[in-house]
């Protein structure tokens, strides 16, 4: 099983990077938010899971070890398969989907491409209680700190979709690092001028 690869980014799409490893270009299967964060050239690291098919091996990379955990905990869910997974680890983060699942709240998840009400019911039914890690506070500050929360909730009350804002969060957070700041000081209000631009509204 490979769990972790560490390369340089030699390609470079919005769902697919291919990491250089040894002389050996290994194609990668990521979100969009993870795209966003990559840069061509540039050494990377990822938590890997693979998946084995008859048919094919797919290599499916994150950032956080946490959301890889994620991805395959929730394939242990009758009907949800490794795309599916990715598109909802991609709009949710391990904190959101914990209390969307304790909460029980099926509109969070349905809204997920490929999950649909059905699909969400069932999510919360097979996996209430095994995401307590994933929901519990100390979790959840880690993962989503509270400006980071305000200001999803401020896009989204723009017209923007979770998986839009979360994308456009993460590119802000990546400038103001490269910047030299720390998005957990930066002012809320320049956080979201930031956001809109990189949003494109």
């Amino acid at each position: 099983m490979i769990s972790l690869i560490n390369g340089t980014v030699r390609f470079l799409a919005i769902d697919r990077a291919v990491v250089e490893v040894g002389g050996v270009g290994l194609a990668i299967s990521i979100t969009p938010a993870t795209s966003a964060s990559l840069n061509i050239g540039a050494p990377a690291q990822f938590f890997t899971s693979l998946v084995v098919r008859e048919d094919s091996l797919t290599l499916y990379g994150f950032l956080d070890d946490d959301v890889k955990a994620l991805f395959e905990l929730v394939q242990t869910v009758s009907g949800i398969g490794p795309k599916v997974a990715l598109s909802l680890v991609a709009a949710l983060s391990p904190g959101q989907l914990g209390i969307a699942i304790a909460q029980e709240n099926i509109a969070a998840i349905e809204k997920v491409p490929g999950i649909g009400r059905k699909g969400a019911q069932r999510l919360i039914l097979e996996l209430k209680g095994k995401l307590s890690d994933f929901g519990t506070s100390h979790k959840i500050a880690h993962h989503q700190p509270a400006w980071r929360e305000q200001l999803a909730s401020a896009l989204i009350s723009l017209g923007f979709s979770a998986k839009e804002s979360d994308n456009a969060i993460t590119t802000v957070v990546s400038q103001i690092a490269e910047e030299g700041s720390d998005a957990n000081t930066t002012d809320l209000s320049d956080l979201l001028k930031r956001a809109l631009q990189k949003g494109g509204r």
